[in-house]
């Protein structure tokens, strides 16, 4: 009798528990936007009798309950905590050596997007190849930090081999615009060249970058000392670690201003303001601290320096770019940068009316691959 009084107990304890959490996740109002996660959450959806009958608003209300539920962060936290005492990963995400959380991109490579972006970015370069002086278009596709970093990875990790993409793409576009990124970020594998929480290369890495694009056109190769390296915060929480629900790694955020103080404006097509800088300082009082670059990603920026050398380049990129275009202001008198997620923008009309000398192409390898919009490069 003292047993089934036990699992009397136990079970009405269960459901009570089990009933004020869903009591609570109803009557709590609902959170619009995630700081801890850094994305928008999903909000109570519409009562529609058509998507009571296909089934869609089951999967929206599922959709919703998952975002708000109560504590949801304290869960998120416990899991992934256990998690990592044993496991050496979760959710495509590796444990990996000195703090480093490592995406993985395990399906990325081998779908029929990153396939078809290879023949559209083909199509576009053959498109644009004798408009442009030899050696003025250019295509560089990052290595993300799995391929770069694997030494750090945990033992029997066997993610993707980048290089077989890169390399693909490398046999596909024109050989002269082409330039291989691998080997340069390589030989600094043991410099910080990725954050650890966050899924985005460092200045660093992309100065290293510059300095080898800047060496294939026959210009000066800037060093170190030309820029004052400045850190501009070291408490930055990425986008991984809000994916793991964790905050108890920090990563610092480096600027590199150049001595040469060339100045410019920046004018951004979405709020249409012009500005003096391509840095916006506000953004480190934020969750997305890598904002600091243009204040996050934006459709279409325009950046015009006080050089008068008649060179003006159109960089089509994702966010990995922000990062390195602030290096380029020492060599360009204007600067377009498109990003193909924002826009709708026709590439025919921009490059037709823009004048142009010069073209580059600049995404991370697992962005490229996967990105849908790169069609739009041919439209």
């Amino acid at each position: 009798m003292r047993k089934i009084k036990k699992s009397y107990y136990t079970i009405i304890i269960f459901f009570i528990l089990i009933l004020s959490i869903t009591l609570a996740t109803l009557i709590i109002p609902s959170v619009k936007f995630s700081e801890y996660e850094n994305r928008i959450l999903t909000q109570k959806p519409e009562i529609n009798i058509e998507n009571i009958w296909n089934g869609q608003f089951e999967k929206d209300y599922e959709s919703y309950l998952n975002d708000q539920f109560v504590l949801r962060n304290v869960w998120i936290h416990f899991k992934t905590t256990i998690e990592r005492l044993i496991k050496r990963e979760s959710k495509d995400i590796y444990f990996a050596e000195d703090n480093y959380f490592i995406e993985q991109h395990t399906d990325v490579f081998t779908n029929t997007t990153a396939n078809q972006n290879i023949t559209r970015l083909t199509q576009f370069l053959n498109q644009y190849k004798y408009e442009f002086a030899p050696g003025h278009m250019y295509v560089m596709i990052i290595p993300n930090a799995v391929s770069i970093l694997k030494d750090k990875l945990p033992p029997y990790s066997s993610p993707y081999d980048e290089t077989i993409y890169l390399n693909k793409i490398a046999q596909s576009i024109p050989t002269e615009t082409w330039i291989d990124t691998f080997q340069t970020l390589s030989s600094h594998k043991n410099e910080e060249l990725y954050y650890r929480t966050d899924h985005h290369w460092k200045t660093l890495a992309a100065f290293y970058v510059y300095q080898q694009w800047v060496k294939n056109q026959g210009f000066y190769i800037p060093q170190k000392s030309d820029y004052e390296i400045k850190t501009v915060t070291n408490c930055f929480e990425g986008t991984i670690q809000s994916k793991l629900g964790i905050n108890d790694v920090d990563d610092t955020i480096e600027i590199f201003l150049s001595k040469k103080n060339i100045s410019y404006t920046v004018y951004k097509k979405d709020s249409k303001k012009i500005e003096n800088t391509v840095y916006n300082f506000e953004a480190l009082n934020t969750k997305d601290k890598y904002a600091i670059y243009f204040g996050g990603n934006q459709s279409l920026i325009s950046i015009q320096t006080q050089l008068n050398n008649r060179r003006k380049i159109l960089v089509i990129k994702d966010s990995y770019a922000n990062c390195f275009i602030p290096f380029m202001i020492d060599q360009f008198q204007q600067i377009d940068v498109l990003d193909l997620r924002y826009t709708n923008q026709k590439i025919n009309e921009l490059i037709e009316n823009g004048e142009y000398t010069d073209i580059l192409i600049l995404y991370n390898a697992s962005g490229f691959a996967e990105d849908t919009n790169i069609e739009k490069l041919n439209r």
